[in-house]
């Protein structure tokens, strides 16, 4: 007894403070525990969510009880859209203003933003240059990266953003488009037959416009020079328009039309822009033809005003003379100008040079007149008691419309009476009321 040192435990033995000690380093470490799910890398599974899924109907077999389960997921899919449309119009006014304009942004991009087209005078550097509109100043603006910096040239028409100017692209086709609506795509249908007389002025017109652009050889063997372009006159309804359409319909040449007033521009410059542009297009699709009707809108005598409109007019017509007769040559571009008061046109825009040929379309004669009444009244159907030779005889200054408007009224007033001739009281009554108009409602024999 007593042998053993003390505080040294027998052999064998067990220490309670050493296991004390274990369990603390054991509570110490962590238990290993596997990594939250993640979905980086797996792809979504296809179809509804599990919330939104139907709950699964049991029994499987067709009887009664699955039946009347089916019935109630019915019920409820019923009431769930109930709610839901009750939860879509309840909703406040601000939330729909904000889906309203949401609908309006998704129409806008739909639809487009608008565009619009200016003149590029400048080229800066890469990414800026100096553009003008049409309402008159310039811009220094920037050119976004998509454009096509090669076809980028100064005058060319370029599409301007709406809102900042920014140059976002290029109008290939550069002609103005008011030039493209001049040029006639269908031909007319009147033809020289159409015409009644007027067998001079047919003849000078074909030589003047039709042989040189055909046979222009024939100008060369003689020695001689084509006519640049010829000017119809005379008093009004003698032909001249038709005329032209009757040229339009028998050369194959480019036919341009432009009236008069069209070439006058609310903007300073347009107008002159827009006699090149015209020029420019007739010499691109030459050989052509230019006919410019009611030439003395624009060609009126210079004088000088304090108006800019009148200025602007007249820096037009500088502007159509030096088409007439600038430095290019016009071999395959004829002009035909029309005019009802060639005594006011400028002299410097009819003389030899510019208008080579002055064609003159007076008031039809006696043979001239016959022509006309039986062109006119080839289709119709007159009675017997009609004496054509009584009309074409009278002594009166009809034209070749009013003859066109006495046939047209006296069928007229065939119809009015349900008859299908027309009687010579119909072609009588139809010429005074074409006199009356004529000399404004005034009766004739009355001078104030």
């Amino acid at each position: 007894m007593g042998n053993a040192a003390s505080g040294i435990p027998p052999p064998g033995g067990s220490n309670p403070n050493d296991k004390q000690n274990g369990q603390e380093k054991k509570e110490e470490k962590k238990k290993w525990e596997p990594p939250l799910p993640t979905r980086v890398g797996k792809k979504k599974k296809r179809g509804p969510d599990a919330a939104s899924k139907l709950p699964a109907v049991y029994p499987t077999t067709r009887c009664r009880l699955r039946l009347l389960k089916m019935e109630r997921i019915k019920d409820y899919l019923l009431l769930e859209e109930e709610f839901v449309q009750n939860q879509e119009r309840l909703k406040p006014e601000a939330t729909r203003d904000e889906r309203n304009e949401e609908e309006r942004s998704k129409v806008d991009d739909l639809r487009g933003s608008p565009m619009a087209v200016g003149s590029l005078e400048e080229i800066i550097d890469d990414d800026h240059a100096i553009i003008s509109t049409a309402s008159g100043p310039e811009f220094y603006v920037s050119i976004m990266s998509f454009v096509d910096k090669d076809l980028l040239e100064p005058g060319c028409q370029v599409l301007l953003h709406h809102k900042t100017q920014s140059i976002i692209g290029v109008l290939q086709d550069d002609a103005d488009p008011m030039v493209s609506v001049m040029k006639l795509d269908k031909a007319p249908t009147e033809s020289y037959a159409d015409i009644g007389g007027l067998e001079n002025q047919i003849q000078e017109i074909k030589e003047s416009v039709e042989l040189p652009l055909t046979h222009p050889e024939l100008y060369e063997e003689m020695g001689i020079k084509p006519p640049k372009g010829v000017i119809l006159y005379g008093v009004p309804g003698t032909g001249k328009t038709l005329l032209a359409k009757a040229v339009a319909n028998q050369t194959s040449a480019t036919f341009l039309r432009v009236v008069g007033s069209e070439l006058i521009q609310k903007y300073l410059g347009d107008g002159p822009k827009l006699v090149r542009e015209l020029f420019r297009v007739a010499e691109e699709h030459a050989p052509s033809i230019v006919f410019i009707d009611e030439i003395d809108a624009i060609g009126t005598k210079r004088y000088d005003s304090t108006s800019g409109g009148e200025r602007e007019i007249q820096r037009t017509m500088l502007e159509l003379l030096n088409q007439l007769d600038g430095f290019d040559t016009r071999g395959d571009v004829k002009v035909i100008m029309a005019t009802n008061k060639i005594e006011s046109l400028d002299p410097a825009l009819i003389r030899p040079g510019r208008i080579d040929r002055k064609i003159e379309f007076p008031l039809p004669d006696i043979k001239t007149k016959r022509h006309i009444f039986r062109l006119h009244t080839s289709r119709m159907s007159l009675a017997d008691d009609v004496d054509l030779e009584e009309f074409v005889t009278a002594k009166d200054d009809l034209s070749g419309a009013d003859i066109k408007a006495v046939c047209t009224e006296a069928g007229l007033l065939a119809l009015r009476e349900r008859r299908m001739r027309v009687t010579k009281t119909d072609f009588s009554a139809a010429r005074e009321r074409v006199l009356y108009r004529k000399n404004e409602g005034l009766p004739e024999g009355l001078y104030l």
